[in-house]
């Protein structure tokens, strides 16, 4: 199990580090957004490549930063019965959870984004837009997004496993979004 524990803290630390990317996403993307409008409503210019270049920090945020959101436990769920159980039955749940829903799915979806980046890649697609970007870094956003949930997901499992083990202490409350 040490084996593991290792494995999930260095996934835990890659995710983090892909998440100070997409806080600076975020701070591009405002900035990029704040220049454009300046140039249109001023000096009546625009680019499309500084639109769709918001488009692909927005999808840079999203990707990037769901892993760490993952980690952080803070993702959305449906929050029927696992407020009612201990930590041990929420512990369960999430386990069942991640084998059975969680990491087939999201390898499910990275196998389908996979070779849509990579023909992209391959071809060296471009917008359609005039001015518009190169696509496949957006692209690659979606297999690289899928790919750190992926690990993230498979860290988070064997915390599960080393917290029914005894060998860990995690947080298993969570608080319902606020309405």
């Amino acid at each position: 199990m040490g084996f593991l524990l290792a494995f999930s803290r260095g996934v835990d630390k890659l995710n983090a580090g892909f998440a100070v990317i997409a806080e600076y996403l975020v701070l591009f993307a405002v900035l990029i957004s704040a220049g454009n409008a300046l140039l249109r409503y001023t000096l009546n210019m625009s680019s499309n490549g500084l639109l769709e270049i918001q488009w692909y920090m927005f999808a840079g945020i999203v990707l990037l930063g769901a892993s760490y959101t993952l980690r952080l436990n803070e993702h959305v769920r449906v929050d029927l019965l696992y407020s009612t159980f201990g930590t041990r039955g929420r512990l369960l749940i999430d386990i069942f959870g991640f084998i059975v829903l969680f990491l087939p799915v999201i390898g499910y979806l990275f196998s389908l984004t996979f070779p849509f980046f990579w023909r992209s890649f391959l071809s060296g697609e471009t917008s359609m837009n005039a001015g518009g970007l190169i696509l496949w870094p957006a692209k690659a956003s979606l297999p690289l997004g899928f790919g750190l949930l992926f690990l993230q997901g498979l860290s988070e499992l064997v915390k599960r496993f080393a917290a029914l083990a005894g060998l860990i202490t995690i947080e298993t409350k969570y608080e319902k979004p606020l309405q």
